[in-house]
């Protein structure tokens, strides 16, 4: 596809979006920026183009949190998203751009549909932290919804948050558990022919975005109120959630 200055100006933003939310909020709703990019281009080179940047913008936010983390948790998710990767290399071999795109559609509205229960009290995070066949399962979940929509958030932080974990043990967490797997995606998606030499340039002019909004969001998790971030991204995944199943469907 052609990179106007619409589709750059809004590859930029949906960047700069996914570094403030695995910066600062968890990574839960870095995947917005690959249902964004969905929207312009094939899903593919969308999930091509955010591989790259997600795992610089991993590097980028590790140091801030080394060691803060829940290493038996992020453990069990990490051995779990190992088969759940390769699950996702599975469909990856069958499945057509309508089907990547109505599965990024419909993981977006789910996170959406999941965040409104919570708040409602529909849904209730267990008091005690799930056993180790939970954050297997989450993990293998995490594993399969990363490799084909970049959306592993939801899943570990459903197994995360159970025992009440602080918002910056979570958050170091997950900046552990989704650098590996983002490792384990890359050489999948190298021999499947998702990285290609425009995504790669790509790459290259979006990576200062990616940097300031890694930087951007580790400023924010300690001054801005979760609740203000998310109600932004909810209206994002929505829209973008919607279209992308409107699309495959048509």
């Amino acid at each position: 596809m052609e990179w106007d200055v619409q589709v750059f100006a809004l590859a930029a933003v949906a960047v700069a979006f996914a570094g403030v939310s695995k910066g600062g909020f968890g990574s839960g709703a870095a995947f917005a920026s690959a249902a964004i990019l969905a929207l312009v281009m094939p899903p593919g080179q969308a999930l091509g183009i955010m591989l790259p940047l997600l795992m610089l913008i991993d590097l980028a936010t590790l140091r801030p949190y080394w060691r803060r983390w829940d290493w038996a948790a992020g453990r069990l998710l990490i051995l779990g998203a190992l088969p759940g990767v390769a699950l996702g290399v599975g469909l990856w071999q069958v499945a057509n751009d309508d089907v990547i795109r109505f599965l990024i559609g419909a993981i977006a509205l789910a996170f959406v549909a999941w965040r409104l229960a919570e708040a409602r009290g529909l849904i209730r995070p267990s008091l005690r932290r799930l056993g180790p066949g939970w954050g297997l399962a989450a993990g293998l979940t995490a594993g399969f919804t990363s490799f084909v929509s970049h959306a592993g958030g939801p899943p570990a932080a459903v197994y995360l948050l159970s025992g009440q974990t602080d918002k910056t043990t979570f958050q170091a967490t997950t900046v552990l558990v989704f650098w590996i797997i983002n490792i384990a995606k890359a050489v999948p998606y190298g021999v499947l022919g998702i990285f290609t030499a425009e995504t790669l340039t790509a790459n290259v002019v979006l990576a200062p975005f990616a940097l300031f909004g890694a930087w951007a969001g580790v400023k924010a998790h300690f001054l801005v109120p979760e609740r203000t971030f998310f109600l932004l991204t909810y209206l994002l995944l929505s829209i973008t959630g919607a279209k992308l199943i409107w699309d495959a469907l048509a």
